[in-house]
């Protein structure tokens, strides 16, 4: 049985897309969903789903080991990042080499690094006048949005776009993207 831990910080509907996509799956199993905001609605949605959450603080996170150990009993086959903001300490990109994933909403290189995130990055995109963006999904290392890229999707940016409109086309490629490049990269393990 494959294991997915889930990060999540936000309202959830990443990590619920890919819980629902995995649940048909034969063989991989959605095992906990990690926050670090204990009222974030990612929770609700993994209660419904009957998958265990587990919130943990700054403290937990960076300065003991009781996330990582947590992360080292469960064992999962791959952790990824569905909205998570925090910077992933050092000692756990390396308890789990390409293990961690991340999404990121534009074809990194450009517009990455620490505070961009949501609307922000939509609107640098708009601001800088791209004719696209996009979704760039890779592997965690040390330093914000900087590790290894395994998957780039596309979509055009119009002048008539507003940081909403383009989050909604970001947000289908999330959807339509990002559990089928999870499966794949378990299908490698």
């Amino acid at each position: 049985m494959k294991n997915i831990v889930l990060f999540a910080s936000g309202s959830g509907t990443n990590a619920e897309n890919i819980a629902l996509f995995f649940r048909n799956t034969p063989g991989v199993e959605v095992s906990y969903v990690f926050s670090n905001r204990s009222n974030a609605g990612v929770l609700e949605r993994a209660k419904k789903l009957n998958i265990r959450t587990f919130v943990f603080d700054r403290k937990m996170f960076f300065d003991s080991d009781e996330v990582l150990n947590l992360l080292s009993e469960i064992s999962p086959d791959l952790i990824v990042l569905a909205g998570f903001l925090w910077l992933i300490p050092e000692k756990m990109v390396n308890a789990f080499p390409n293990r961690i994933v991340n999404i990121h909403p534009a074809l990194l290189p450009a517009y990455g690094g620490k505070g961009m995130y949501g609307d922000r990055v939509h609107q640098a995109v708009i601001d800088n006048g791209e004719t696209e963006s996009g979704i760039t999904i890779h592997f965690v290392n040390e330093k914000y949005d900087e590790g290894n890229i395994i998957f780039q999707g596309k979509c055009p940016v119009h002048k008539k776009d507003t940081p909403e409109t383009l989050a909604s086309k970001i947000h289908k490629l999330e959807y339509e993207h990002y559990p089928r490049v999870i499966k794949e990269l378990l299908e490698r393990l």
